[in-house]
C-alpha cells in the first residue's frame, strides 16, 4: 500500500477495514465520493416528522393516564410503560448512525457529515425535543447537503426542530408581535448569536450587538410543533416581530421569507468563507491550519458561491493534506470508529434489542469522553489534540482497546498493521508487536500505537 492510499483512508476517511480494496488513485477515490449520491434523507425503520410527533403524543397520553390513576405515579406502573418513546427513537437513531460509520463505503463523505454536525452542534440532553430530533437532523438537514451550497445546509440546519429547540428559538417572541404584546413573552437571542458567531461570520466580521438583536427579530416566529402531526418546524406569524430589520447594513422585510434571505446573506459573506475554510483545514490537515491551505479552500468557496463540494475538493488538492506523518489526534468518537472498523466489528442492529453496553458504539464514545450528540456547548467538540490528551483520558483508551483486543485476539496484529497502516507503521511499533507476550497484547499495542491514534 502506497503512503497516499493510507493517508486517504485515515486522514480523510474513518480508517480502513480488513479486506477493503486499496484505491489505486487515492485522490480520485476521495473526489468520487463527493459526486456520489447522498444517502436517502429518510431511512427504513427510522422516524420522519410524523412518527416523532406520534411518539410525543403517545408519551403525553401515558403521562396523563398515569397522573389520573395515581399521584405520584406508582413505580410499577412506570415500569410497565417502559422508557418514553422519544428516548427509544433517539436510541434507534444512534444505532443506525453507528452501523453506518462502521460499514460506509463513502467514508470521506461521512466524515464531512460528522464535521458539519459538529459545526451545527446540538446536545440531545437539552430536552426531549432535541433528543428525539438529533438523528433526524443529521439524516435530513446535514448529510444530504455536505457537498452542496453552504446556504442550503445553513438553512436546513438552523431551521431544523433540533436546532430551534436547542438554542431556545421556540421561546423567542417579537416584543411588538400579537403574541408579545403585554410583555409576558419576549425576544431570545441565543440562536441569532450562535448563528453569527459560530455558524457563519465569526467575530472577525465585526458585527455588533445590534446586528445580533436584529437577527433575533428576523428569527421570531420560527418554532416547533413536536407533538402535533405532521410535526417539525412551523412559522407562526403572530409571534414574528413586525417591521423592517437591518443586519450588517442589509435590510430585510418582515415575514417568513426574511429568514431565508438573511441566511443566504450570512452564508455568502466573505467572513463566513474564511471562517469555515479555517475550520475545514484545521479538521482535515492540522491543529495549526496552514495559511496557504486556508486560502485555497476559501478561494474555492468564494469562486463558487459557497459550494461545499468544491471546498472539499480543494482540501483533497491541498499538498499539506498529504504530508506524513499524520499529525491530527483522533478524537474519542474517531478513535472508537477506527478501532471497530480495524478489527472488522459487525455493525449493531438498527432495530430490535440494542447490543450489550460493552459492545455499543455510543456507549464506548461516552466512556472515552465524547458521547454521541451530547456536545457540551454550541461551539462543538474541540478539534485539537490538547482537549483529548489528559492522562486519565488516554488510559481509558488503552483499557477500552484492551477489551476490544480480547474479543478479536484471533487477528494477527502484524498482518493487520500492514493492512491498516501500510508504510505509516513505524519500525519500532512493528518490533514491539513481534515481542508482545500474547496475540491480545499485540493487538492492544497496535490499536494504541501513536500511528493508529493519529490521522
Amino acid at each position: 500500500m502506497q503512503p497516499r492510499a493510507a493517508i486517504a483512508a485515515i486522514r480523510f476517511g474513518l480508517g480502513r477495514r480488513p479486506g477493503e480494496p486499496v484505491p489505486g488513485d487515492p485522490e480520485a477515490w476521495l473526489t468520487g465520493q463527493l459526486q456520489a449520491a447522498p444517502l436517502p434523507e429518510e431511512a427504513p425503520d427510522l422516524p420522519d416528522f410524523a412518527a416523532i410527533a406520534a411518539a410525543f403524543a403517545e408519551d403525553r397520553n401515558d403521562r396523563v393516564a398515569l397522573a389520573a390513576a395515581a399521584e405520584p405515579p406508582p413505580v410499577q406502573a412506570m415500569a410497565r410503560i417502559g422508557p418514553p418513546r422519544a428516548i427509544l427513537l433517539e436510541q434507534a437513531e444512534q444505532r443506525a448512525q453507528a452501523a453506518l460509520l462502521l460499514t460506509t463505503e463513502t467514508p470521506f463523505r461521512e466524515r464531512l457529515a460528522s464535521f458539519w454536525a459538529n459545526h451545527f452542534a446540538i446536545n440531545a440532553r437539552r430536552g426531549p425535543v432535541v433528543g428525539a430530533h438529533a438523528g433526524h437532523m443529521l439524516r435530513t438537514a446535514i448529510r444530504p447537503h455536505v457537498t452542496g451550497p453552504f446556504a442550503t445546509l445553513l438553512e436546513a440546519a438552523v431551521l431544523h426542530p433540533a436546532m430551534l429547540a436547542y438554542l431556545d428559538n421556540t421561546q423567542s417572541v417579537g416584543p411588538n408581535s400579537r403574541a408579545g404584546r403585554g410583555g409576558r413573552l419576549g425576544l431570545n437571542e441565543n440562536l441569532a448569536r450562535e448563528l453569527m458567531e459560530l455558524h457563519t461570520l465569526s467575530p472577525a466580521a465585526g458585527y455588533s450587538q445590534a446586528d445580533v438583536t436584529e437577527m433575533a427579530r428576523i428569527l421570531t416566529g420560527w418554532t416547533v410543533r413536536a407533538a402535533q402531526p405532521p410535526g417539525g418546524t412551523v412559522f407562526l406569524p403572530n409571534r414574528h416581530e413586525p417591521g423592517e430589520k437591518t443586519v450588517l447594513g442589509r435590510r430585510f422585510e418582515a415575514g417568513e421569507a426574511a429568514v431565508r434571505a438573511a441566511l443566504r446573506f450570512l452564508a455568502d459573506h466573505p467572513a463566513t468563507h474564511g471562517h469555515i475554510a479555517a475550520k475545514l483545514v484545521r479538521h482535515f490537515v492540522a491543529d495549526d491550519p496552514p495559511p496557504r491551505a486556508i486560502r485555497r479552500v476559501e478561494g474555492a468557496l468564494r469562486d463558487t458561491g459557497g459550494d461545499l463540494g468544491a471546498a472539499s475538493a480543494a482540501l483533497v488538492a491541498t499538498p499539506e493534506a498529504w504530508e506524513a506523518p499524520l499529525s491530527k489526534l483522533r478524537s474519542p468518537q474517531d478513535y472508537v470508529v477506527a478501532v471497530l472498523r480495524a478489527v472488522g466489528s459487525p455493525p449493531p442492529p438498527v432495530v430490535g434489542s440494542p447490543p450489550p453496553p460493552g459492545q455499543a458504539v455510543p456507549f464506548a464514545m461516552g466512556l472515552l469522553g465524547q458521547p454521541l450528540w451530547q456536545v457540551p456547548a454550541p461551539d462543538g467538540w474541540p478539534d485539537t489534540a490538547p482537549a483529548w490528551t489528559a492522562p486519565e483520558a488516554m488510559l481509558r483508551r488503552v483499557e477500552w482497546a484492551h477489551g476490544v483486543a480480547g474479543r478479536f485476539a484471533r487477528l494477527n496484529a502484524r498482518d493487520l498493521a500492514a493492512e491498516l497502516l501500510g508504510p505509516l507503521a513505524a519500525p519500532a511499533t512493528l518490533a514491539e508487536l513481534a515481542r508482545a507476550g500474547s496475540a491480545r497484547d499485540a493487538l492492544t499495542l497496535l490499536l494504541t500505537s501513536p500511528e493508529f491514534q493519529r490521522r
